[in-house]
């Protein structure tokens, strides 16, 4: 495929912006609320316009039903024999809630102009995901209106409930797996790396969740009464929290580092050529000693190394004024990210082990899960990252970063499994998009250069073949 169609693309690209705006204002109107029943008929209204567009330029694309809100499915065979993609995206959004502090309605969508030049296109999925979305389908839009054809086969699949828990997706892809899988697939939920600096994601921590409930006595007690005879369940809580981590910042539980590897010198090498100020980031947050395990930055600490947290404890009297009780039970949550070569199932059983072992005989604790995941790394050499942030660079003028990201998108790895696929981290959101935060936020210079990118991977994946 010459360079010329691809300039073509890209020039239909500048010149239908107004018009690929409207489409995505029209989208974002649409107050897509999935963890709210409230909202089931817009979710319904957001999947059908979705195929409808999808099949306005070409697609065989339905809302299929599910046991939640619908899946959008859409096929364009149109490319020649070469690589085939499977596009991923979510149609639904976070609730608005303080709605107070919207300065604008949060389903009109609204254009305000910034200092440095560029725009912001301020709305309730503006960014996640709606924004990223359409940047993909726009990218086709153009390719189709010039050429006819897309450059590479190309399968779409945006679900309905990525903000309420996906608990209709496995389901539909174990039952669809023939029709859905692909060579690659493209996930467009992640970050640029800064305001002039794209990136791919290449690298996910996995997850493990677990919430732990400690029963002491049968009812809260007196503590002038029972004090130092009874067992507290919330200092055997604590202690047992505090024995998770030793003094150099470790995880204590046994095999926690089994299969932990050091971080590849060229992947190192990479990351350290970023733009990364350690203090700044910390700073940020209004913190400046680094915690974790000494020896390690920051950037390790974040994206290649193994955590242990707390993310909330729950015990005895909680409300205003003062209550002397022992409480007879306390509670917390606690979670693992996970780092390639560990095995979620593993780490699991050795936290409640590592808890059952410091349980006294006349108290007890239950567990409940709270989903797991392991990490997944896309191979530095795949023929397919090289292509794509080749690509990148030629948008945006300069390297594209090669990214890890200390978060989880479970869906990555269900393609993994499920569908024997890796898969290509594209995103165009910046950091300060305040996504699932009133006054959320897409940068009209992302949808723009992210349409144009994807126009430009399409293009490059195609030259793979």
């Amino acid at each position: 495929m010459t360079d010329a169609k691809l300039d073509a693309v890209l020039a239909r690209i500048d010149a239908d912006l107004d018009a690929s705006l409207e489409r995505l204002f029209a989208l974002v109107r649409i107050p897509s609320i999935s963890t709210d029943p409230a909202y089931a008929a817009d979710c319904r209204r957001t999947a059908e316009w979705l195929a409808a567009d999808l099949k306005s330029i070409g697609f065989d694309a339905s809302p299929r039903p599910t046991t939640g809100h619908p899946m959008v499915v859409g096929h364009d065979r149109s490319g020649p024999d070469g690589p085939h993609v499977l596009f991923y995206g979510h149609y639904d959004v976070q609730p608005v809630d303080p709605v107070e502090l919207w300065k604008t309605p949060p389903f009109e969508p609204t254009l305000v102009p910034q200092p440095n030049g560029d725009t912001w296109i301020v709305g309730r999925g503006a960014s996640d995901d709606k924004g990223a979305l359409m940047t993909f389908v726009e990218a086709c839009r153009a390719w189709k209106a010039v050429t006819g054809s897309l450059p590479v086969k190309v399968s779409i699949l945006f679900e309905g409930e990525e903000e309420s828990g996906s608990a209709s997706l496995k389901p539909f892809m174990e039952a669809h797996k023939d029709e859905l899988k692909a060579d690659i697939a493209l996930v467009c939920d992640t970050d640029m790396w800064d305001e002039k600096t794209p990136a791919i994601t290449t690298m996910l921590r996995g997850l493990v969740g677990e919430e732990i409930f400690i029963t002491c006595a049968d009812r809260d007690l007196h503590s002038g009464m029972f004090g130092n005879a009874a067992r507290n369940p919330i200092h055997l809580l604590t202690e047992i929290l505090a024995s998770l981590r030793d003094a150099d910042g470790r995880i204590t539980l046994p095999g926690f580092y089994d299969g932990v590897k050091e971080l590849p010198a060229s992947v190192k090498a990479q990351w350290e050529r970023l733009p990364f100020d350690q203090e700044g980031y910390l700073r940020n947050v209004g913190l400046s000693i680094p915690a974790g395990e000494k020896g390690r930055s920051v950037q390790e600490q974040i994206w290649s190394r193994p955590t242990c947290e707390v993310n909330g404890i729950v015990g005895g009297y909680t409300g205003e004024g003062f209550k002397t009780v022992i409480p007879a039970k306390a509670s917390a949550k606690v979670s693992f990210r996970l780092v390639e070569g560990q095995d979620p199932a593993a780490i699991r059983a050795a936290f409640r082990a590592h808890v059952r072992a410091r349980i006294p005989a006349d108290c007890s604790v239950e567990f409940r899960e709270h989903g797991g995941s392991p990490a997944l790394v896309l191979p530095a050499d795949s023929s397919m990252l090289q292509a794509s942030l080749k690509a990148l660079a030629e948008e945006w003028g300069g390297e594209a970063a090669v990214a890890a990201t200390g978060g989880s998108i479970p869906v990555v790895g269900d393609f993994k499994r499920m569908l024997g696929m890796d898969a290509l981290m594209v995103g165009f959101a910046r950091f300060d998009n305040r996504i699932h935060s009133p006054n959320e936020k897409y940068d009209l210079s992302s949808f723009h250069h992210g349409t144009r990118s994807w126009a430009r991977i399409l293009h490059a994946l195609a030259a793979k073949a």
